[in-house]
């Protein structure tokens, strides 16, 4: 039998799959590590194959693929499409199995968004989602954003075949680095700021929803985290090192584009017909709030703050341009 620890991965591949990816690959044990990776390109699943992961091609959504993978599984980390049910359910049938045959449980680590609103940037909240407060958690309604698969995950860990963790990172940031990068693997940016810079280069003006007035909790794609033993109903865990003003990062980028001769340095209001043009910009205009206090307790301490976010913005000003 062997004594490697056999982890299943889904969306290896994106921004932040690949973050996560990139610090099993270079772990100290990694040897210890038996990594299968599910993954839609043939030619990306060759490149991570010479990298020492296992490789099945196909979607998360296989469902027979991945509950057959599932049930080998001592780790699984879900960190493809968080709202599909049926690939999230696939897993978990797997897990079952896998205790059912050896009482063993697994470890389920699921990322999903951070919850929102619909402010349409004329407000910030103020209800606040700590992750050491789960009755409030729990006031959200089942019918709420992402609770369709989250609520599911709960309910296995309480049955007792699994252990879940449900990681909720906000807006994350920063270049992604490293072997998959390289290796054309990975997606190199988060979705937020290059859409925004997108959208300004096509207006030629950058723009903010509404008064920009709704905050986002943000948080650096590099920043360590740390051990995790609550789990199940207290397996919430909030990724932020504090929040932003949505105005702000929109005049960060009406300054980069501005720079590059694109309109000038204050964002201005998109229209309602680029609103039904490009969801994005409905995101652009919510609130996230959240605290994450459980993790920090525990000793993480992540240091990139809002000036950092900021400042980042003229280096996916330049490769978004670019390409």
């Amino acid at each position: 039998m062997s004594n490697k620890v056999s982890i299943l991965f889904t969306g290896a591949t994106g921004y932040i799959g690949g973050a996560v990816l990139e610090r099993l690959l270079n772990h100290p044990d990694f040897a210890r590590f038996q990594i299968t990776a599910v993954v839609r390109s043939a030619e990306k699943a060759e490149k991570l194959n010479k990298l020492g992961v296992d490789v099945v091609v196909g979607s998360h959504s296989d469902a027979d693929i991945v509950t057959d993978l599932a049930a080998k599984a001592d780790v699984v980390f879900s960190i493809a499409d968080c709202d599909d049910l049926t690939a999230a359910q696939a897993i978990l049938d797997g897990l079952k199995k896998r205790f059912e045959k050896t009482a063993k449980k697994s470890i389920l680590i699921h990322t999903v968004r951070t919850l929102i609103d619909n402010a349409d940037g004329a407000y910030t909240y103020n209800t606040i989602y700590d992750d050491n407060d789960i009755d409030l958690i729990e006031t959200l309604p089942d019918s709420a954003l992402h609770r369709h698969v989250d609520l599911p995950i709960v309910a296995a860990d309480k049955e007792g075949y699994v252990k879940t963790y449900i990681i909720l990172p906000s807006m994350v940031w920063g270049p992604a680095t490293g072997k998959l990068v390289d290796l054309g693997i990975r997606k190199l940016h988060s979705m937020l700021i290059p859409a925004l810079v997108k959208l300004g280069e096509a207006r030629g003006q950058a723009g903010v929803a509404g008064k920009g007035l709704n905050t986002w909790p943000q948080i650096h794609v590099d920043e360590s985290g740390s051990s995790a033993p609550a789990h199940g109903r207290e397996g919430y865990y909030f990724g932020e090192n504090g929040h932003y003003l949505t105005y702000d990062l929109c005049k960060a980028v009406a300054v980069e584009l501005a720079a590059r001769g694109i309109g000038h340095d204050t964002p201005t209001a998109f229209t309602e017909e680029e609103y039904k043009k490009d969801f994005i910009i409905s995101v652009v205009g919510t609130n996230a709030r959240c605290k994450a206090s459980r993790a920090k307790a525990l000793g993480w301490n992540p240091k990139y703050g809002n000036e950092d976010l900021f400042a980042s913005v003229k280096g996916v000003a330049d490769v978004t341009l670019k390409n």
